[in-house]
């Protein structure tokens, strides 16, 4: 038998004003497009915000529906919108915010697996790492220098 060790280096900022510009306007395209989710089941709304290499943003937030759980999660309804709307240009940066409707959230609030997989998918063909910032709805952000540092053992069309 052998043991493998993986370890993951993300970054911790205080709060938004931390961040470099960029980054804190980035967050603030989140949190606009985050208020606008539609989430009357969960009450949990994210928001996400993709800076693209041309310098387009894309936004996308989460939508949910009665057949829960058939919506999608904001940060593949951004990707998805990138990839259909801007084919071939690389994703450069993503933020992210949660807010919850029953109570502040001040944890930073990660991709879940499915939207790792599917950002995975994006960071792999491009061959370059998108940086990945997240947040709650106010305290610490979180930045995470790629994809692969979130889901280590990625699954990809090799194993296919």
């Amino acid at each position: 038998m052998k043991e493998i060790e993986i370890k993951s280096t993300l970054q911790v900022y205080d709060d938004l004003e931390e961040l470099p510009k960029d980054i804190q306007e980035l967050m603030q395209q989140s949190f606009k497009i985050r208020d606008k989710a539609y989430a009357p089941y969960s009450e949990f709304l994210v928001g996400a915000a993709l800076l693209l290499e041309n310098g387009e943003v894309v936004l996308g937030n989460n939508q949910e529906n009665a057949c829960y759980p058939s919506g999608l999660c904001a940060e593949r309804v951004a990707i998805f919108s990138a990839g259909a709307n801007f084919p071939g240009v690389p994703i450069l940066k993503m933020a992210l915010s949660a807010k919850s409707l029953k109570h502040q959230l001040i944890t930073p609030t990660p991709p879940c697996g499915a939207c790792r997989q599917s950002i995975a998918e994006y960071e792999l063909n491009q061959k370059k790492s998108i940086e990945i910032y997240f947040m709650g709805e106010t305290g610490k952000v979180v930045k995470s220098y790629s994809l692969a540092n979130l889901l280590p053992l990625i699954f990809d069309n090799s194993y296919l």
